[in-house]
């Protein structure tokens, strides 16, 4: 099985020098997707903080598959008068 790696950029950069066996790119994508999710959740300070976040997911190779780009805007909750 091909083995990806999941490497984050949120301010600073952190490589995934271990990866995951996944049965293909398809696997990968939604994979990428649910660990982002739980990184994001256990730093959320630090995430609503950076502004941009990114995962860069590779091959084997190093190769670039593809990129989640993640973009948060803390917005006050606005009353609009009548």
């Amino acid at each position: 099985m091909p083995r990806y790696y999941f490497h984050v950029t949120d301010g600073e950069y952190a490589a995934d020098d271990r990866g995951e066996e996944l049965s293909n790119v398809t696997a990968a994508k939604c994979h990428a997707v649910k660990y982002a999710g739980e990184l994001i959740c256990e730093a959320h300070e630090r995430f609503w903080d950076r502004g941009e976040w990114h995962m860069t997911v590779t091959n084997e190779a190093q190769l670039t598959l593809f990129t989640l780009t993640l973009v948060c805007f803390e917005a006050p909750a606005i009353k609009v008068s009548p």
